[in-house]
């Protein structure tokens, strides 16, 4: 009879959930497309050329190019390569995956009014891979701070009476655990402390008085150990995704212009699990684990505009600019906490779905200048420029208090980023040669918690006159901070230098 009452409060409401931070908001709004092999040949420097699906995805304006309709799809090999330290250890861990990240279809009709000086006009629709989310890596080491400190912090800052803690007459212990976080006296950060209370990390200073329901004070049960080892895993999957309907036009065949309206859809999971021990024999909590499983889905819309200019016949400027994205995100939660002296009752939690009320995030729109010339039938050469102002990154509703603090957080912390990228590619005939560079600037003041990404590209291409195939390998460097848990109370962080190398594969019709 209790697994179904388990099953029937499986899924509750819960307003405040007080865990949207920076890191998400990067996260759900960064948008550099993994692109066709021949986008990717060039580390994406497209901007001016158009005549390629994911250049199109880049400046609207670039499916007027086409001399004739055009269809296209990649298969993309991504890996990603950590090399984590947290305090005195070292791990690698490696994440392989194969998919399709690109396909879409331009059709070209050219204006049989010789008279009229627009001389084609272009309609295309296209599937995009913003960003691959999948991911993981392991973090251990021995760390002087426990993550009592966690829950402990909470209390801290809140005042939390032990009432709140204690199961009313007849409550199974999920039910407490879901009505805390469902009230909206309380929600996310007490539902925390009951987990850490519950799982005997943490106990009200005076415990042995039961009528002391008014006690605000809490002490740790892991002290007075000076060395905690710990373990820390990720595990993410997912993706974010673009599909996009073009429209563009050519004025004298001298003169791009283009509109894009895009859909976007994010499917994100991550699982996180913090395992900690301490031989102290006066500790009464020795082992520790805690495990949260995130899933988000969202969607979203923006537009583009893109011009693409001929100055001569050689030389081409495109300018493009995308609006902002604005989301709508939503998201469940399940967790899981365990110890060597925590009431066998509290596994139950783990079968309580927590959903939250849908909220909005607005990417920042950016602006792209571009500039390529080329040499005839002999190749050519291409540079991009972007800016993008990281710090009008916005959660919705901005009269939120707690968003309106995260959005405080964001334009200190953040700032405006420049990414630059150049390319180039040689022909000898049917066979074309590429390779590319890019540097993006850390969208952090600091630069640390986030560094600049440096990466190249090598890539080739064989056209059979109206079928084309072409392939790209490019690699790029970052490193980050990550907090294992987002609050000042347990601020270890684990340091992650990231390789990512992609090998993408095109075919391409024209049509």
């Amino acid at each position: 009879m209790k697994k179904l009452i388990i099953l029937f409060i499986a899924v509750v409401s819960m307003p405040n959930i007080q865990a949207q931070d920076i890191t998400d908001a990067l996260r759900y709004t960064q948008d550099e497309i993994q692109g066709t092999a021949r986008y990717r040949g060039l580390s994406g420097a497209f901007g001016a050329l158009g005549g390629d699906m994911s250049a199109v995805s880049i400046n609207p304006a670039g499916s007027a190019v086409f001399n004739s309709s055009h269809l296209s799809a990649s298969l993309s090999n991504n890996n990603v390569k950590n090399d984590v330290q947290y305090f005195n250890r070292t791990n690698t861990s490696k994440e392989f995956n194969v998919d399709l990240n690109q396909t879409g279809a331009a059709f070209v009709f050219k204006n049989s009014n010789t008279n009229s000086n627009w001389s084609k006009f272009a309609f295309s629709a296209a599937y995009d891979k913003i960003q691959n989310y999948n991911n993981d890596w392991f973090a251990n080491g021995n760390n002087s701070t426990s993550i009592d400190r966690y829950f402990l912090d909470i209390t801290e800052n809140q005042s939390i009476p032990f009432s709140v803690l204690k199961l009313q007459p007849g409550e199974y212990i999920e039910d407490a655990y879901a009505n805390i976080g469902a009230s909206p006296n309380y929600g996310y950060p007490v539902q925390q402390v009951f987990l850490g209370y519950w799982a005997g990390i943490i106990d009200p200073v005076n415990l042995d008085n039961e009528t002391n329901d008014d006690e605000t004070n809490y002490l740790s049960n892991t002290e007075p150990a000076s060395s905690f080892y710990q373990e820390y895993y990720y595990a993410s999957t997912g993706y974010n995704g673009k599909f996009s309907l073009n429209f563009s036009t050519a004025f004298k065949d001298r003169l791009y212009l283009g509109v894009n309206l895009n859909t976007h859809f994010i499917n994100y999971e991550e699982f996180t699990s913090f395992y900690e021990n301490n031989n102290d024999p006066d500790s009464l909590a020795n082992n520790i684990i805690f495990e949260n499983w995130l899933s988000t889905f969202g969607s979203g819309f923006s537009f583009q505009l893109g011009a693409i200019a001929k100055i001569t016949n050689d030389l081409r400027l495109g300018l493009s600019y995308n609006s902002p994205t604005w989301y709508r995100i939503e998201e469940e939660l399940i967790q899981n906490i365990d110890s060597n002296i925590a009431d066998p009752e509290i596994s139950y939690v783990s079968n309580i779905i927590n959903i939250y009320p849908a909220y909005n995030i607005q990417s920042p729109g950016k602006y792209t200048g571009s500039l390529a010339y080329v040499f005839g039938e002999y190749g050519l050469i291409s540079f991009d420029y972007s800016l993008k102002d990281y710090s009008n990154t916005k959660f919705k509703p901005t009269s939120d208090p707690y968003f309106a603090g995260q959005n405080n957080a964001i334009n200190n912390q953040l700032t405006t980023a420049s990414t630059y990228k150049i390319g180039g590619e040689i022909r000898l005939k049917q066979l074309s040669l590429r390779g590319g560079y890019r540097l993006e600037e850390s969208p952090y003041k600091n630069g640390s918690t986030l560094s600049d990404l440096k990466g190249y590209s090598l890539g080739l291409g064989y056209s059979f006159g109206n079928f084309k195939i072409d392939m790209a390998f490019d690699q790029s460097k970052q490193s980050s901070e990550y907090r294992l848990f987002n609050n000042s109370g347990f601020p270890s962080i684990a340091s992650i230098d990231s390789k990512l190398t992609n090998v993408v594969f095109t075919v391409g019709f024209n049509l």
